[in-house]
């Protein structure tokens, strides 16, 4: 691997959408209305449907120039 490059690891790859309002100054309606106009990814696990912190993670770091 490029040496240049560093892998961040997340502890948790999914959060509930009402810690993500909290984290992030969104409110709940606000991030529900994301992931139903898919501009937020989620991932439904058993009932909830969750924020896919990994992928939002993943685009963030493929869209920037790390070289």
């Amino acid at each position: 691997m490029d040496e240049q490059k560093q892998i961040i690891l997340l502890a948790t790859p999914v959060m509930t959408q009402e810690r993500f309002a909290q984290l992030t100054g969104l409110t709940e309606g606000q991030v529900r209305g994301m992931i139903e106009k898919g501009h937020l990814p989620s991932v439904k696990i058993g009932k909830p449907r969750l924020v896919n912190i990994a992928l939002i993670s993943q685009n963030a770091l493929e869209g920037e120039d790390w070289a």
